[in-house]
Order: structure tokens, then sequence, then C-alpha cells
């Protein structure tokens, strides 16, 4: 009986049971919707996203593909309540089912909320919220920075604000606000304002503001990543966070230097008004033109009243100026009286001298002197005429080594064409032009081709004067 029961029984092949397993699933469980406790989160390097969900009882294998998983607003993480949407199926390689999800959201507000106190939470106890890291923001920057959507309606509110109270220089580093990558992009923005060098050619902002409008906590998400929150608290620059309306709040407003409630507050806090600073200047100047005025005022009833102590000049100075008037008179008759005594004096001194004792004084002094001259002269005298009979002895013995002397004794000098002296035969080649200077002057004459032939030696007569040597030069 029970191997004809068997025997009736239809023969599947493993693919076949495994197709019709997944059809029997797909069929009755086309759209799903479940919620649970997020376990395992893989994103794999395709971009596909691995899950699991879970309750107290049983675990569900989950997959999003990567188009889906682009467009999630909130980045899933273990322990995060959620709602998937999808269908169920099989998959034949592992034996197992799963639900391919389409969409995949937090389960309610409070889930986001719990996450949000979490990472408040961790994020506190590094410190990053503590009041001292805070930098103050400059009073009147000359670039601000503006990290937000180039498109959206925030960079508009934040230009006419600038506009209307303190225009500046304006950086605007465009990035996604909202969804999936935005994130990434803000931190990017961030750290890429504070990577700018002094002096660049795109300017240093003074004070950053990240910006972005109102909307759900979904759409808001972005700004409570931890990228986001570190890469503000790790800003040098002083940076003011303005992320929707004043009742929303955001991991960024927390590690901000300054949170603005609104775009536009955020250009009313890093800019004073204008009008109000010219004001305040116009107040000041006011003010210190008064406190001047009212010194120099001060000092004015000082002076006069220490004038009226000192009583008048003329009273002070005058009985000094009278002594002073009745000691020039008393000079002017002393001088005078001294004058008159000089000149009697000088007139009793000429009437003793005469032209007779001038005459002698004269005499004897003039023999003095004369006499005087005398002994001086004939030293002088003295001393001339023994140097010019040098002078004379030097002449004469100059006189008698002189060449000139030689010539007259029947001796001639030879010199070449150029004047140089040929003292040997064989400084004369022949057929060159020369002169043979005599005692009383010089002629031309032509060297010939000859050999050099010593000179012929003369016997002198014999006399009872002793031989003179002749010279050969």
């Amino acid at each position: 009986m029970v191997e004809q029961t068997s025997a009736n029984v239809h023969e599947y092949t493993v693919s076949e049971l495994s197709n019709a397993v997944k059809r029997a699933i797909e069929d009755n469980f086309g759209f799903v919707r479940v919620r649970g406790e997020l376990g395992r989160v893989v994103r794999a390097g395709s971009g596909h996203l691995y899950l699991d969900l879970k309750d107290e009882k049983a675990v569900i294998s989950g997959v999003m593909w990567k188009g889906m998983a682009a467009r999630l607003s909130v980045e899933p993480e273990q322990g995060m309540e959620v709602v998937a949407v999808g269908r169920m199926s099989t998959f034949a390689g592992q034996s197992r089912y799963q639900i391919i999800i389409d969409s995949l959201e937090p389960a309610g507000v409070g889930a986001l909320m719990a996450l949000f106190e979490e990472r408040k939470k961790k994020l506190s106890q590094e410190g990053l919220f503590a009041p001292e890291r805070k930098k103050p923001i400059p009073f009147l920057p000359d670039v601000i920075g503006v990290v937000t959507s180039p498109s959206g309606a925030v960079i508009r509110d934040i230009l006419h604000r600038l506009r209307e109270r303190f225009p500046r220089h304006v950086v605007v580093w465009p990035t996604l606000v909202q969804g999936r990558g935005a994130e990434s992009q803000i931190a990017a923005a961030i750290k890429g304002f504070n990577a700018l060098p002094e002096g660049g050619a795109i300017p240093r902002p003074d004070v950053l503001i990240v910006a972005r409008g109102g909307g759900s906590l979904e759409d808001l998400w972005c700004f409570n990543e931890e990228v986001v929150a570190r890469a503000a608290a790790a800003s040098d620059i002083p940076l003011i966070s303005a992320v929707g309306h004043e009742t929303d709040t955001t991991l960024i407003d927390f590690v901000a230097d300054r949170r603005a409630p609104t775009p536009s507050a955020a250009a009313e806090i890093a800019v004073p008004v204008r009008s109000e600073l010219h004001a305040e200047v116009l107040n000041k100047e006011r003010r210190f033109v008064g406190a001047v005025e009212r010194l120099f005022d001060g000092r004015r009833t000082a002076l006069l009243s220490a004038a009226r102590g000192l009583g008048r000049p003329e009273d002070v100075l005058g009985a000094a100026m009278q002594r002073l008037d009745r000691a020039s008179d008393r000079l002017r008759g002393e001088l005078r009286a001294r004058l008159e005594q000089a000149r009697t004096s000088a007139a009793r001194a000429g009437g003793r001298l005469s032209k007779n004792l001038l005459a002698g004084s004269i005499a004897v002094y003039g023999g003095r002197v004369a006499a005087a001259w005398t002994g001086i002269a004939g030293r002088v005298d003295k001393a001339i005429s023994g140097r010019c009979s040098a002078l004379a002895s030097c002449q004469r013995l100059l006189q008698s080594v002189s060449y000139e002397n030689v010539l007259e004794r029947g001796f001639a000098l030879v010199r070449d064409q150029h004047g140089g002296l040929i003292r040997r035969a064989a400084g004369a080649p022949g057929g060159t032009r020369g002169e043979v200077q005599f005692a009383d002057g010089a002629r031309a004459v032509v060297f010939d081709e000859a050999g050099v032939s010593k000179p012929r030696r003369t016997k002198a007569k014999s006399t009872s004067k002793p031989r003179q040597p002749r010279l050969f030069d």
C-alpha cells in the first residue's frame, strides 16, 4: 500500500520545487507591510541594502535594491524600529525566503526621536556640546560662507537680509539639504571652506552659515547625522546653524557656535545694521566732542581763576623795572666819566713826546737792527760761497768724465738708424744705415758687407812721453 502511494506522488526536481515554493509565496504575499526592529544592516559595494527585520520571536531577511536604497531619507541603523513595505519572495541559492523592500521608513516620529536622543547623548558625552568650545562670531566679517541649496528660497532670504543690514561678500557652497547623500555633501562643504587658504583665489570665509528651510523630521534628518555634527564641531571657522524653523531642533544646532531660529535670523546674527552703526558712531562723536569741550571749559575757568589770584603784571614787575632804569642811568654816567679820564691821560702822554726824542729812539733801535742784520748777512754769504765752490767742483768733475771730451781726442760714436749705440762690428749688419758722431757733428754712413775684422794696432813713435791708452768702445 505504501509503495503504491509513493509511486503515485509527483516527483520534482530541486529547481521545480524551489520555483513552486517561490510562486506560492509571491502569489499569497505579493504586497506586505511589516513592522519590526532592524537587526543586521549591511550596504554592499553594489549599493544594495541587506538587513534583518526582527521581533521577540522571529527574524525575516530583507533586501532593498540600490535604486530604492539611494532614495532613503534616513540611514537605517541597527536597533531602529521601522516599517518595511514590499513583497515576499525566496532566494533559491540559500533555500530561504526574504522580503523585497520597496520603501523603508522609521516606525513613526517616536523611533526617530529615540535615535536622535541616543546620538545626542553620545555626542554630549564626547564634549562636542561644551560651551567652552564655542567660538565667538566676528562683529563684522568680510566674507560669509553659506552651505545650502543654491536653488531654494533660503539663499535668497539670506542675501536679501544681508543687503538690508550690511552688504558683505558671500561665497555659496551648493549642496543637497535633503535625502540620501545630503549629509556627505554638507560635511564636505564645511571641511572645504576650512581648507581654503588665506589670500587664495577663493576668499576664506570669516563665518559660516549652514542653512535649510523648514520641513518634517525626516526631511531634516541629514542634519542629525553624526558626520555633519562632527564636521561642524571640527570647524575652525565660527559656524551659525540655521536649519528649519524656530521649533525645529537638529544635532548641528548643539555643536554650532551659534544657533539661529531661521536663515534670515542667521544673516542678522552674522552682520550688524549699518544704519545703526552709523548712528552709533555719530552719537559717540557728539559725546566725544562734548566731553572735550567740557574739559577745555573747565581748564579755561581754572586758568582765569589762577590769573586773578596772581594780580596784574605791572604791579609785580613795576619796582624791578624802576631799579633797572636807575641802574642804566648810573651806568651811562660812569661810562662817560671813564671816557673823559682816558682822553685826559692820553693828552698828557702825547704832550711829553717830542720830535727829537722820537728821532733819538729810532736811531738807537735802528743801529741795533743794522748790527744784527750785518752778522746774519755775513754768515749767509759764507754758506753761499761754500755751496758755489762745491757746485763748481762737481761741474768740473762732470766735464772731465763726459764722453764729449773723449770725442775731442779723436774718437767717435757709432749708432744704428734708430739711434741705438753700436759697440761691436757685429752689431752693424751689412747694407744697413747708421751714423757716426764726431766732436763737431755727425755723419750718415752705410755699413758694407765685409766680414768683421780685428782692429789694427799701430806702433807708437818712440818719444820721451809715456804712452796714452786708446778707447775701443
